[in-house]
């Protein structure tokens, strides 16, 4: 369903229709959201497309220009589309609400406007400041989420919704188990050991603690070991079990 239908002249506010449909579609979605140049395939028949649109709408928004007043010619042809887009809206009772573009454009009068028109000059206009887009724009959709309060407003829940919980791996080329703690970039070489109690060993080959082992046909077991290959020039010393005393223990 359309709920908004964006009305507007080409050569008259259609660059300022296209900023509002652009905005309107950002935060509401683009198919609760009717600009015929946006909105009717190539291809489609448009008169069809146009009134199936607008009937199925909550609320017109008719673009005014500095010059929209100027093309009186067709507003005062009955089959002129901009006059009929209006007047099909007054026929189904939709809101209808006329934005004025730029600050050279004035409210619009009874009496430039022809009989099917004249209820366009008693509504109430909301102003479109092209040199503050960004203001006029929220003004406007704020407007609109108000007038249309079925719209799901889009860009509140993208602001409300919880962050993502997935984590991205950035470690690289690795192999073997990896932990990581939340985001992590580059790569990770070399060794690392912090807060050790004990042996580590982080070379080749085996590590020994505590235990008896073979090695070719030498066994070496107990609580210490001395062994040499080849010639020795000194005394090898070793003493087990408690500690000598201090000659001042007994003191």
């Amino acid at each position: 369903m359309k709920e908004v239908f964006i009305n507007y002249r080409t050569g008259d506010g259609e660059k300022t229709a296209a900023l509002i449909d652009q905005e309107l579609s950002r935060r509401f979605g683009p198919k609760h959201i009717f600009r015929a140049s946006r909105s009717i395939a190539p291809g489609e028949a448009y008169p069809g497309s146009l009134l199936a649109a607008l009937r199925r709408s909550s609320l017109l928004l008719a673009v005014v220009g500095p010059d929209w007043i100027n093309f009186r010619t067709r507003l005062n042809d009955p089959a002129d589309w901009v006059r009929r887009e209006i007047e099909e809206a007054f026929t189904c009772e939709l809101p209808v609400v006329p934005v004025l573009d730029g600050r050279k454009t004035n409210r619009l009068s009874k009496s430039d406007l022809p009989p099917g028109l004249e209820r366009l000059a008693d509504l109430q206009s909301i102003p479109f400041d092209t040199h503050d887009t960004e203001d006029g724009l929220r003004r406007i959709s704020d407007l609109v989420a108000e007038m249309v309060p079925g719209l799901d407003d889009l860009a509140q829940a993208d602001e409300t919704s919880p962050a993502s919980d997935a984590v991205t791996n950035s470690i690289g080329d690795m192999c073997g188990t990896a932990v990581q703690s939340r985001d992590f970039t580059g790569d990770v070489g070399g060794t690392v050991v912090k807060g050790s109690h004990g042996p580590v060993h982080t070379g080749s080959g085996s590590i020994y603690q505590n235990s008896r082992h073979v090695s070719g046909d030498r066994h070496f077991s107990g609580n210490g070991m001395t062994y040499f290959e080849g010639d020795n020039h000194g005394n090898v010393q070793h003493r087990f079990g408690e500690t000598d005393r201090r000659e001042d223990h007994s003191r």
